[in-house]
């Protein structure tokens, strides 16, 4: 898609990969409303990007509907949706607190659910029929790790779900699927429980930037990892 004076919404604009691909994307001319939970650094955001931030619990469906509605009426329409959000959370499959475990699938799964579900008839009326969703899972879905179960099948039934959602909105809109590896980004450390096990070396987030917006500007619908390479297809 051509990222010029596009129409965008960042979610969960207030992360560090987040914030990254909403920057990115402004600096390469396209018009970034960003969307999060922290306030501070919501309002930091926007006000480089020049528009108004969002407040955005991913946990609530309407408070997703409402970022992008919100999105949408700031801008006009809506021509891509970055989906950057996300909670880490560690324990043996028969150990995890159910608790636990459902914030992990409302956050990792059900949140960018709800967020697509709002943007799609806007990205289906996108400009140039370039309509597109980028949405961050993670490799988690493509392999899933011992002490990580319910972490993995929350990123893993996301990825199921973009895959799907590909196939029936092939002529409205372009799904792109981000499964990045292991990040430098901090998320392990603010795991909503338990601790990690031992993890690869971290990639860093600005590889993986590059990498989501040469995939927006261009027709891909994957960013993910090919044995120890990121790539674009």
């Amino acid at each position: 898609m051509r990222t010029e004076g596009a129409r965008v919404l960042v979610a969960g604009a207030t992360g560090v990969l987040g914030r990254a691909l909403a920057e990115g994307l402004h600096e390469l001319g396209a018009r970034v409303v960003a969307a999060g939970r922290n306030p501070e650094r919501l309002g930091e955001v926007a006000a480089g990007l020049g528009t108004t931030g969002r407040h955005l619990d991913v946990v609530d469906a309407g408070s997703c509907a409402a970022a992008v509605h919100g999105a949408v009426e700031e801008l006009g329409g809506l021509d891509l949706l970055v989906v950057a959000t996300g909670a880490a959370g560690f324990g043996r499959a028969v150990e995890l607190d159910e608790a636990v475990a459902e914030e992990l699938f409302a956050v990792n799964t059900l949140g960018p659910i709800a967020l697509v579900r709002a943007a799609a008839p806007y990205l289906a009326e996108a400009r140039d029929g370039e309509g597109t969703a980028a949405v961050l899972s993670a490799v988690l879905a493509d392999l899933p790790t011992a002490g990580m179960a319910d972490y993995s099948a929350a990123k893993a039934a996301l990825a199921t779900w973009l895959q799907v959602l590909r196939r029936e909105q092939r002529r409205s809109f372009r799904v792109l699927d981000v499964r990045p590896p292991h990040l430098d980004t901090g998320l392990d450390t603010r795991a909503l429980a338990g601790e990690p096990p031992r993890l690869p070396a971290p990639m860093p987030h600005e590889q993986v930037v590059r990498a989501i917006l040469e995939a927006i500007g261009g027709e891909a619908t994957e960013v993910a990892m090919d044995g120890k390479e990121l790539v674009v297809r």
